[in-house]
């Protein structure tokens, strides 16, 4: 469903991304409150160059009430490389390296029909992928809950590259690149 003026998906396809990598109105029970581009790119891959831009959301009951806790709060970071080469190659090593250390619980699962890879650690929860030309990451700190509805949002413009097993299997290739389920 669309109103006047906001394009739609054509032939069933995804949604564009934005043109500054983040949605930058509602979504679902979240209110887009802030964008912001950033120096600091989380996931490195040799090589490719990047920028890094934000997006915070506030849950509208918790608005409406007046008072934001912890859980209320989600940001959305979206990392968008010069390619595709090495993107999730360089995210599986970075999820891996995270899963070695003490505190963090790394798992792959789906959310919002998004394949992704969900961390945890000292009261955060992030849910992160990759997609084409992109690393995707939204949660936050204090939160113990990944926002399906963001997830899906995103997922609808930035459709996950991650194959099943990928943080048990050989790693990707050096410049094998991020691939939307089901194509090849």
């Amino acid at each position: 469903m669309g109103g006047a003026g906001i394009p739609l998906a054509g032939c069933g396809g995804p949604a564009l991304p934005p043109s500054r990598g983040v949605i930058e109105n509602d979504v679902g029970g979240w209110s887009f409150r802030r964008y912001q581009s950033v120096l600091d790119v989380e996931v490195w891959v040799s090589d490719n160059n990047a920028v890094a831009h934000t997006a915070s959301y506030a849950h509208k009951d918790a608005e409406k009430r007046g008072r934001l806790s912890d859980e209320d709060v989600v940001s959305a970071f979206v990392t968008r490389y010069d390619s595709d080469q090495g993107i999730e190659r360089a995210l599986v090593q970075f999820a891996r390296r995270l899963s070695g250390e003490s505190g963090y619980r790394v798992a792959e699962r789906e959310v919002g029909g998004v394949r992704l890879i969900e961390i945890r650690a000292a009261g955060e929860a992030w849910a992160m992928w990759p997609a084409r030309q992109h690393v995707i990451k939204i949660g936050g700190p204090g939160r113990e809950s990944i926002p399906e509805a963001l997830v899906e949002a995103y997922g609808e413009r930035y459709p996950s590259g991650l194959d099943s097993g990928a943080l048990d299997a050989p790693l990707p290739a050096r410049g094998g690149a991020a691939r939307v389920k089901g194509s090849k």
